[in-house]
């Protein structure tokens, strides 16, 4: 891509981050460099991160936001993307938050549309797979990277007899009946493997959460999933596909299904 291209790509995200809070239930607070978003009601909890066309953040900024999420007892975290608020890292470093790096991936429009993985399908809202399928990205971010993991098939029985499982199962099946969502996932033997879903706003669509059970990766599963969800995406007309890699190995995965590195997308959070 030119840098022409990638800067009305980053531009096009910019909108996308800002809009998607809004269409999934949270109220936008503003901070005026920033925008607090907070989940209304049930459902994916949101961040901070800078106001659409506003000034730069300064630390003072940062420590109000701040101050404010832990009044509401929600996710102190701020996420951006590197290149487009490029002195926001300073400001949240100097108020004491770490700073992690991932690579954020834009897909070709010329990739060509992998072969349907065998083991991958699409769930509807009413799958009785669909609360494995919710659960296994939480074991797998629980264990982060592409290496063999421990966790398996028994983790995944226990992890879905918190309640949380059932919740996320509701809200799931939800987006899926208002077309708000894809859910992808690979099935083998009757177990979720791996699964993964679709955020759409207009014509951009991100693909998120994306999840393999550490016993079950370097098998291509996370690879069949991204690439079922690029499938749908693009069966329904999405014009901009993009994703945030875990790291950069995780990123090589995606580059064989024609993701490139656009930018870094930033996630600040207190230190642990």
């Amino acid at each position: 891509m030119t840098n022409h291209m990638i800067d009305s790509t980053l531009s096009e995200l910019e909108r996308y981050f800002d809009t998607v809070p809004r269409v999934g239930g949270a109220r936008a607070e503003n901070f005026g460099a920033l925008t607090l978003f907070v989940q209304e009601g049930t459902g994916w909890q949101y961040y901070a991160r800078p106001a659409l066309g506003g000034p730069e953040a300064v630390r003072a900024d940062v420590e109000r936001v701040w101050q404010r999420q832990r009044e509401l007892k929600v996710p102190e975290a701020f996420e951006w993307v590197a290149e487009t608020s490029p002195s926001l890292r300073a400001a949240v470093e100097a108020a004491g938050l770490e700073v992690h790096e991932h690579p954020l991936m834009v897909l070709d429009p010329s990739a060509e549309v992998l072969p349907p993985h065998p083991e991958v399908r699409l769930l509807d809202a009413d799958d009785p797979l669909l609360t494995a399928a919710v659960t296994v990205p939480a074991l797998a971010f629980a264990a982060p990277g592409t290496a063999l993991g421990e966790a398996g098939p028994a983790e995944l029985a226990a992890a879905m007899t918190d309640p949380a499982a059932e919740e996320g199962r509701a809200r799931v099946s939800g987006k899926l009946t208002a077309g708000t969502t894809a859910l992808a996932a690979a099935v083998r033997d009757g177990v979720v493997l791996c699964a993964g879903q679709y955020n759409p706003v207009g014509d951009v669509v991100e693909v998120v959460g994306v999840g393999t059970l550490p016993s079950a990766r370097r098998q291509g599963l996370a690879l069949g999933v991204t690439a079922a969800l690029v499938a749908r995406a693009r069966e329904r007309g999405a014009r901009t596909v993009f994703l945030s890699a875990g790291d950069e190995a995780v990123a090589r995965v995606y580059s064989r299904i024609g993701f490139r590195r656009v930018a870094t997308a930033l996630i600040a959070e207190p230190q642990v």
